[in-house]
């Protein structure tokens, strides 16, 4: 069955007997969509969007390849095109990544998988044409590169953090910027995480919670073979600076894998744990969930839930698929299932999200209280059904979207990029003819 047919689908799957949750979804109306510029589709890449008051900036590569940065303002799909020094190949791990400082300065990182550091910054505020290369942020450990996230730190720190090392081998560092004094330091003194040198973490986080606290979670990495994810861990901060584990005691740094009070479910290798299949949500008491997939006993693959309760992490199994995904190997892997975070409802249920390549997607509804399934229900879409529909005729295509990480200045819009890519195909090139390249567009949406 092809993707096509897979977005139109809804697989409703019962779950231990329970009884089926209806509902009607309400879709926010598609008011606005700018076509922006034609993009590589014969692989699948992130982008990156960042709204800042009246005005719009996006981080992509071109139809050649070359990484660019373009501009508008919100109220004309007249943009402005800055292309940069810098091309990628077919490394779906070399997304790009863009952030606007309090000063108003446009930083942008990307093309990087165990690479030098790939760095721009504007010389003048939201100003494209003055994105310059820069050669280092710190200067040290910035020649084996992967995974670089902007974020916003405690008391509205600008934090950059990467991976330095590669799969298997090694350790997340985290920088801070001073927008006044235009300079980068450390953050950390040492790495967050560590693998010294034996293995690495794949981290969903840190993500502020309802308490206060950063919130992480990670799996661990013996090699780069997928198939030796382990050990689900969880940690907590305040500042990013001074970590503790969930029962509130304090852990140093860096994290390694010899501190077991971190430990959520500590699953071998080769048990389908997933690193992009972890994700961090909460209850409707503000309580850590993590949702994330494993195989049972019967070696099927299913979804899980864990919170902390009583002193210990409680794992609830809540599937009972027939169901069985086996990764390995390096490289970008075509996802069979993708997991969302899980999410309070209103009605004090929890939702957990799943898309199967083979069943279509769903959510599992959860007892807010007890995390026992009560029912499914089809999947819940930020965004109208339309926009998962391909539209490109060549096969196996499929939607890739990008959500704003900035703020509009009208907080009842949302803005988010769409195209249309091959699936991954572990970083190498395909052979035979490639489809053409597809249109990236831009889509504001509002409530009705």
């Amino acid at each position: 069955m092809n993707r096509t047919i897979h977005t139109k689908i809804f697989l409703l799957i019962l779950l231990f007997s329970c009884p089926v949750f209806v509902f009607s979804q309400e879709y926010p109306i598609i008011q606005e969509v700018c076509d922006i510029s034609y993009v590589p589709s014969s692989f699948p890449v992130g982008f990156a969007l960042c709204t800042h008051g009246n005005q719009q900036f996006v981080a992509y590569y071109d139809s050649a390849k070359n990484m660019t940065v373009a501009s508008r303002k919100t109220d004309n799909c007249i943009w402005d095109y800055q292309i940069l020094d810098n091309k990628i190949g077919w490394d779906s791990h070399n997304y790009v990544v863009l952030k606007i400082d309090s000063e108003g300065y446009i930083h942008v990182v990307g093309n990087l998988h165990a690479s030098p550091l790939i760095y721009y910054r504007s010389l003048k505020p939201l100003d494209i044409h003055s994105l310059t290369r820069i050669p280092k942020m710190v200067g040290t450990e910035e020649d084996r590169m992967t995974y670089p996230v902007f974020m916003n730190g405690p008391d509205g720190a600008f934090i950059f953090h990467y991976r330095h090392g590669g799969s298997g081998n090694g350790y997340e560092i985290y920088n801070v910027w001073d927008a006044k004094k235009q300079v980068w330091e450390r953050y950390l003194n040492e790495p967050l995480i560590d693998g010294k040198g034996k293995r690495n973490a794949y981290m969903d986080g840190p993500v502020p919670g309802p308490d206060n606290y950063y919130h992480m979670i990670w799996v661990w990495r013996e090699t780069p073979d997928c198939a030796t994810n382990h050990t689900l861990s969880y940690a907590r901060s305040k500042d990013l600076s001074n970590w503790e584990n969930i029962a509130g005691e304090k852990v140093t740094l860096p994290i390694t894998i010899e501190e077991s009070s971190l430990y959520v479910d500590d699953t071998p290798p080769g048990g389908g744990l997933f690193n992009p299949g972890i994700k961090l949500g909460f209850d409707p008491s503000g309580k850590v969930l993590i949702g994330y997939h494993k195989y049972d006993q019967h070696l099927n693959t299913q979804l899980f839930i864990a919170r902390y309760e009583n002193g210990k992490w409680l794992k609830k199994q809540v599937t009972n698929w027939d169901f069985h995904w086996v990764f390995q190997g390096n490289g970008s892997v075509f996802s069979q299932l993708s997991v969302d975070r899980p999410k309070s409802l209103p009605n004090g249920q929890v939702a957990f999200g799943y898309h199967r390549v083979d069943a279509g997607s769903g959510e599992i509804l959860l007892d807010g209280r007890t995390m026992d399934p009560v029912g499914s229900r089809p999947y819940t879409r930020r965004y109208p059904d339309e926009l998962d529909m391909i539209t490109s005729d060549y096969p196996e295509m499929s939607v890739r979207k990008t959500f704003d990480s900035g703020r509009s200045s009208n907080n009842k819009e949302f803005y988010l990029l769409r195209w249309e890519t091959l699936p991954a195909n572990r970083d190498a090139r395909r052979n035979g003819t490639l489809p053409h390249p597809s249109i990236l567009k831009i889509y504001k949406l509002a409530k009705d």
